[in-house]
């Protein structure tokens, strides 16, 4: 079995079970060094996302709102909507693992691992939304994270910088908002469920960044580029953004790599 292969076919499944199992028979392959690595293979480039042929896509702006969490409806809502992100955070992982050649075998296990870890977080959300009585593709969905993943596809140093290090950190600062506010309400046996879920995602989200901090400064070092050009990639891709990050997750963020002076430059009044 090929690496490459195999990884390009669990990225473009898109039945989630299915996809699911092709993970994680693809992450227990890699553990047992029972792949080949091809690294000359042609790479395909991915023109739609996988989950096209089993929701409706639509505009950000028209995806459900998320704002009321004390009735099913909206408890399924805002699922479905992390459902997603998280569905879309397997193909992310996937795309980083499949699209970027010759890198060490440690890159490929870190972001096999991450994609064994979005189905996890998947599955536990799909349990959640099935006792809410929701299932994925009741509602509809947009393409951000796909697009982003597709606008950065060309240069490893931009796909690190702009999905782990931008992104999914950005994550880290809003997974808290939410689970407190789930916290916050009445009493809810499915609220506190959410919550419940939400916080071992935060956890595994600061892995994950992290191992996006550990490559975008290898390749950094690699091509003997400060790594501040971070700050520079991430004004191209979302022009004045650097500083827009209200009510910062210091701990998370350090954790998972972040300099102060890093966090002070997008706004950090404090940071030890």
């Amino acid at each position: 079995m090929e690496f490459f292969s195999e990884t390009r076919a669990a990225l473009l499944e898109s039945d989630p079970r299915k996809k699911g199992a092709l993970v994680e028979q693809l992450y227990t392959n890699l553990k047992q060094n029972k792949l080949t690595f091809d690294h000359d293979a042609p790479v395909s480039l991915f023109e739609q996302p996988s989950y096209a042929p089993i929701v409706q896509i639509v505009r950000p702006r028209d995806v459900p709102k998320r704002r009321h969490f004390d009735n099913r409806e909206g408890q399924g809502i805002l699922l479905h909507a992390i459902a997603h992100i998280e569905y879309s955070a397997i193909d992310l992982a996937l795309d980083s693992a499949y699209r970027f050649r010759h890198m060490p075998r440690e890159y490929y296990r870190d972001w096999i691992e991450v994609a064994d870890d979005e189905v996890r977080h998947f599955r536990m959300l799909e349990e959640l939304m099935k006792k809410a009585g929701v299932r994925y593709g009741d509602y509809p969905v947009h393409t951000a994270l796909f697009d982003a993943g597709k606008k950065s596809g060309k240069d490893i140093l931009e796909r690190m910088a702009v999905i782990p290090r931008y992104l999914e950190a950005n994550g880290l600062d809003a997974n808290p908002k939410i689970i407190r506010k789930l916290r916050n309400s009445p009493p809810d046996a499915m609220l506190d469920a959410i919550a419940e879920a939400l916080e071992v995602i935060l956890e595994e989200e600061v892995v994950h960044v992290a191992k996006g901090d550990r490559w975008f400064k290898y390749v950094c070092a690699q091509r003997g580029i400060d790594p501040s050009v971070y700050f520079e990639i991430i004004e191209r891709f979302y022009p004045g953004m650097e500083k827009r990050h209200p009510q910062l997750n210091i701990e998370a963020r350090r954790a998972a790599g972040f300099a102060c002076e890093e966090l002070k430059r997008m706004g950090a009044e404090k940071c030890e």
